[in-house]
C-alpha cells in the first residue's frame, strides 16, 4: 500500500517538520543512519509537501521539496552534468499515471522503456580519463558533490582502468552486498568499532572514511554513462544511444552495470510489461544479494530522454516504483533464550512493536552470544530490524548516535535455560550438554512429521505421553514399542494402537534420505538430506565420510562440513540401533560411485536412465490429477528419484518447469527464458512409473 502522508496542522508543525527533515536528511546523506527510517522519512516529506501544496505563500526556503537529497547535504567539486535524484510512485495506478503524463509530454506513446531494480547505495560520479579511474564525486546536492576519489581501488565493479582508453564518466550505485556488510562489521567490531545499522550505511561510511587501519570490499554497479567533452564524435554517438544500448557499452567498457545484478535492468515495450517487471523484481527482493528500495523505470530512448526534459530535482522521463519498507527503528527490549530440538540455546529479541510490509514485528532473530557481542547490543537501544518477505526478522545493529547511557547489557545465561544441565560453548552457537535429549519432545515431533518420517498419529501429544511414560528416551525407541506399551496410555484405544503401530512399521521402509532428515543434524534439512543421501547411497558410506569428503555435496563448503561429519559421529551410537531395529539405510535408485582407490567420487548419482536425467526441475503453483495430493517436498523426492535435480528458483540452468494453476513469476521468466514448460498432468505420464 502507498505510504501516507504525515499530518501537519499548522505553521508551527510545518516549520518542526522540515527541521526534522532536513536533519534525518543530513545524518542519511553522510553516513547512512538517521533517527527516522525510510518509512517514517516518505511519510513526514509527504505531509510537508501536502502542506506546502495548501499554503504556497508559507513555503520555507529551507523545504526538502524539489531539492535533490532534499538540500541536506552540499559539495566541492562541480558535476559536469547536474546529478539529480528520482520522483516516486508507490502504487500500480501511480505508475499508470506517470507513463500516460510521459506519453503527453514527448508526444506519443513511449516505445521502449528500461525497467531495473533501485540499488540502496550511494550514489557516485566516476570520472575516467584515458582509461584511468582519477576521480570519484559523490551525488551531493546535485550540482557538486564530495571528492572520494581516496576510495579508488577498493570498489569491486569499477575497475582502475577501462578496456577501452577512453574519457568518460560512468555514474551509479556504491553498496555493500548482504555477505560485505557482515563481513565489514566483523572487521569494523575487530578493531574496536561500533557496527554498522545497514549496508547502507557501512558503504556510505567506508567509502567516506580516509584514515581506517582497515578496508572492507564495496561493489558498484553503473546505471548511467556520458561524457564530459561533448565535442567528440564519441559524445556524439553515445548521445543517441538508449539507455539500455549505453548500460552494454558500460559493460564492455569493463565497468558493472545494473544489467549484470540478479534482477537485470530489461527493456519493456509497453506499460503492462513494465508493471509485470516491477512486480516480478518486487517478489524475487527477499532473495536477493543486496538491498534495494524499489524499481526504476525509465525512457529508454534518448529521443524520448531529450524530449521529456528534467526539472530542477528529477528528469521527467524516469521514476522510482518504491517498495514498502523491509527496515525500520524500533526498540530492544528484552532477549529470551530458547533451546531447539537438537538442544542449541538460540537468542531471540522481543521489540517494542513496529509494522514492516504489512507484518506486525515483535520478535527477531539473533543469531548467537557471539553475534550480541559483535554487535554491542543492550537492552533499551534502538535498532535497525530488517525484514523482507517470509525472512525472519533480524537485527541488524543498533543505532549507537540513539544511545541515552540508559541503556544495560544482555545477559547471558550460565545453565541450560530449559533443563539446567551446562552448556557447550565451545561454538558460535551454544548448545546445551544434554544435546537433543534437552528436547526431546521436539526432536521425536520434528522426526515423525510428514516431510521426514512421515507417522501419522504420532503428534506432539501422542509424543508428550511416550516421553512422559518413559517408554521413549531416543528415536530408535519407537520402532521398539509394543502394543501393550501402548494399550497403557490414557486414550489409545486397540483401533489406533494398532494404526499407530502400522505407521512406524511403515516408516521403517522410508528412503534413507527421509531418515537423515528425521536425524535433524545441524546444517541439514530436506534438500541437504536427499543430497547427501544420493551422494552416499548408505547410512554407512554417510558416517565414514571425512569432510572432505563431504564437501562434495552441493551446497556443504569447506565450513559446514567439519560439523556435519562431527555430529554424525555423535549419532553412530543411536543410528546402530535404528538399523537394529530394521530401519532401512539406503537410498532407492542411488550408487555411490567410487574411484580405483575405493574413495568416494564426484557424487552423479543420478538414475541411470531415468526421465529426468540431467535436467534441473522446478515446480510452481498447484499440482492437480496425480499429483495433486504430494507436498513440495514429495514432489522434489519424485524428481532426484527419476533421475533430475529440484530447484526453487528458474534460471538459464533451469531444464523444466512444471507449472500448475496460480503459478506467477517464476512461470513467466521460464517463458522469457524459452524454458520448456509443462502442466501437473503432463509432468505426470513422464514420472509415471515413479509415482506410487
Amino acid at each position: 500500500m502507498t505510504t501516507p502522508a504525515a499530518v501537519i496542522m499548522d505553521a508551527a508543525a510545518y516549520t518542526q517538520a522540515v527541521e526534522d527533515a532536513l536533519k534525518a536528511s543530513a545524518a542519511y546523506y553522510a553516513g547512512g543512519t538517521s533517527a527516522l527510517d525510510d518509512d517514517a522519512y516518505d511519510r513526514l516529506v509527504r505531509g510537508i509537501a501536502a502542506w506546502e501544496a495548501e499554503h504556497p505563500d508559507q513555503v520555507l526556503p529551507d523545504s526538502p521539496t524539489g531539492k535533490v537529497a532534499s538540500g541536506a547535504v552540499e559539495g566541492d567539486v562541480p558535476h559536469t552534468v547536474a546529478m539529480l535524484s528520482l520522483d516516486n510512485v508507490f502504487l500500480p495506478e501511480e505508475l499508470t499515471a506517470w507513463t500516460a503524463s510521459l506519453a503527453r509530454r514527448v508526444g506519443h506513446e513511449v516505445e521502449r522503456f528500461s525497467v531495473e531494480p533501485k540499488l540502496d547505495g550511494l550514489a557516485v560520479a566516476a570520472r575516467y580519463d584515458s582509461g584511468r579511474l582519477r576521480q570519484l564525486i559523490t551525488r551531493g546536492d546535485g550540482t557538486a558533490g564530495e571528492n572520494v576519489s581516496h576510495a579508488i581501488g577498493t570498489i569491486e565493479g569499477l575497475p582502475d582502468e577501462l578496456a577501452e582508453p577512453v574519457t568518460v564518466e560512468v555514474r551509479g550505485e556504491v553498496l555493500m552486498t548482504t555477505a560485505q556488510f557482515e563481513h565489514a562489521n566483523e572487521v569494523r567490531a575487530a578493531h574496536g568499532g561500533q557496527p554498522f545499522a545497514n549496508p547502507r550505511g557501512a558503504a556510505a561510511g567506508t567509502l567516506r572514511a580516509k584514515e581506517r587501519a582497515y578496508t572492507v570490499p564495496m561493489t558498484f554497479f553503473g546505471y548511467g554513462l556520458l561524457l564530459p567533452d561533448t565535442e567528440t564524435a564519441l559524445a556524439a554517438r553515445l548521445g543517441e544511444l538508449a539507455h539500455s544500448e549505453l548500460m552494454a557499452q558500460a559493460a564492455a567498457y569493463g565497468v558493472n552495470t545494473t544489467a549484470t545484478t540478479a534482477v537485470p535492468g530489461i527493456t519493456a515495450d509497453t506499460a503492462e510489461q513494465v508493471l509485470a517487471r516491477v512486480q516480478e523484481i518486487a517478489a524475487l527482493r527477499a532473495e536477493l544479494p543486496f538491498g534495494i528500495d524499489g524499481i526504476v523505470i525509465k525512457a529508454d530512448l534518448a529521443a524520448d530522454q531529450q524530449t521529456a526534459g528534467s526539472g530542477s530535482r528529477a528528469p521527467r522521463w524516469a521514476i522510482a516504483y518504491k517498495l514498502p519498507a523491509v527496515e525500520k527503528t524500533t526498540r530492544l527490549l528484552e532477549v529470551e533464550w530458547n533451546v531447539g530440538r537438537t538442544g542449541i540455546i538460540a537468542p531471540r529479541a522481543v521489540l517494542e512493536p513496529v509494522e514492516i510490509d504489512g507484518a506486525t514485528i515483535t520478535y527477531a532473530t539473533l543469531h548467537n552470544p557471539a553475534d550480541i557481542t559483535r554487535r554491542d547490543l543492550r537492552l533499551g537501544d534502538h535498532v535497525m530490524v530488517h525484514r523482507a518477505g517470509d525472512v525472519i526478522p533480524r537485527i541488524e545493529a543498533p543505532v549507537a548516535h540513539l544511545r541515552t547511557g540508559d541503556e544495560q547489557p544482555i545477559t547471558f545465561p550460565e545453565a541450560c535455560p530449559r533443563c539446567g544441565a551446562g552448556i557447550d560453548t565451545s561454538e558460535q552457537r551454544w548448545r546445551c550438554a544434554n544435546g537433543r535429549n534437552c528436547h526431546l519432545v521436539a526432536a521425536l515431533s520434528y522426526a515423525a512429521g510428514r516431510d521426514q518420517l512421515d507417522i501419522e498419529g504420532l503428534g506432539h501429544t501422542r509424543v508428550v505421553q511416550l516421553v512422559d511414560a518413559g517408554l521413549v528416551a531416543d528415536l530408535a525407541d519407537l520402532f521398539t514399542l509394543t502394543r501393550e506399551q501402548l494399550m497403557s496410555l490414557e486414550r489409545m484405544g486397540a483401533t489406533s494402537t494398532d494404526n499407530l503401530l502400522a505407521a512406524i512399521a511403515g516408516a521403517k521402509g522410508q528412503p534413507l534420505s527421509r531418515v537423515l532428515c528425521a536425524l535433524g543434524v545441524r546444517g541439514t534439512g530436506r534438500s541437504m538430506s536427499r543430497r547427501i543421501a544420493r551422494q552416499f547411497a548408505t547410512m554407512e558410506n554417510i558416517c565414514a565420510a571425512d569432510a572432505e569428503s563431504m564437501q562434495q555435496v552441493e551446497g556443504i563448503g569447506i565450513e559446514k562440513a567439519p560439523s556435519i561429519v562431527a555430529e554424525l559421529a555423535e549419532l553412530v551410537p543411536l543410528i546402530d540401533k535404528l538399523a537394529a531395529a530394521g530401519v532401512n539405510m539406503t537410498e532407492p535408485g542411488a550408487t555411490a560411485p567410487t574411484s580405483s582407490d575405493g574413495d568416494t567420487g564426484d557424487g552423479n548419482t543420478e538414475r541411470a536412465g531415468g526421465p529426468l536425467a540431467g535436467m534441473t526441475v522446478v515446480v510452481t503453483g498447484a499440482m492437480a490429477g496425480p499429483l495433486e495430493k504430494l507436498s513440495r517436498n514429495q514432489m522434489n523426492e519424485l524428481i532426484e528419484q527419476a533421475g533430475g535435480r529440484s530447484s526453487s528458483s528458474v534460471s538459464k540452468k533451469t531444464t523444466l518447469v512444471v507449472a500448475g494453476d496460480g503459478a506467477g513469476s517464476k512461470r513467466a521468466k521460464a517463458e522469457d527464458l524459452g524454458i520448456r514448460l509443462a502442466t501437473p498432468d503432463e509432468f505426470a505420464a513422464l514420472v509415471a512409473d515413479y509415482l506410487n
